[in-house]
């Protein structure tokens, strides 16, 4: 089956009861449930993985490189800090969308930049669940179209 890794950086294992008036009520779960339904919906399988240790996600992504077609990616802090994602992103050469819950060009100035985005295909930001949702089905439709293959 064709598959896409969903990965979510640190601090996203606390989604639901983390800072509730920014990041909202959903769990990740809720979310993991939400985006394997789009996926399934599509003919594809999903793998999630969540870490607050940047070199795991690193080192998951290079490990699962040639498993899956497309990447989902909520890097959350790491999209303002990491050379090291960013270059772990472009060295694998997945089709890949960032997407953040919040929209990071009206929060702290820290937050504005994202060092990652430059390396994928698109970014969805500001919309909460929806960003995700919004990422997942985007993701599919570049895979469709570029007719990308395991």
């Amino acid at each position: 089956m064709k598959k896409i890794l969903v990965v979510h950086g640190p601090n996203l294992n606390l989604l639901g009861e983390r800072e509730p008036h920014i990041y909202g009520h959903t769990t990740l779960g809720e979310i993991n449930d939400i985006l394997e339904d789009l996926a399934e919906e599509s003919g594809f399988s999903v793998e999630f993985y969540q870490s607050n240790h940047e070199g795991r996600i690193i080192d998951f992504l290079h490990e699962k490189r040639k498993e899956a077609l497309g990447i989902l990616i909520n890097p959350a802090a790491y999209a303002h800090t990491s050379v090291a994602l960013r270059d772990a992103i472009a060295s694998i050469e997945l089709p890949t969308i960032e997407v953040h819950l919040t929209d990071i060009h009206k929060r702290e100035d820290f937050r504005r930049v994202s060092i990652t985005k430059g390396v994928c295909v698109a970014q969805f930001i500001g919309e909460g669940v929806e960003s995700y949702k919004k990422g997942m089905q985007a993701l599919i439709k570049f895979i469709q179209e570029k007719e990308i293959k395991p």
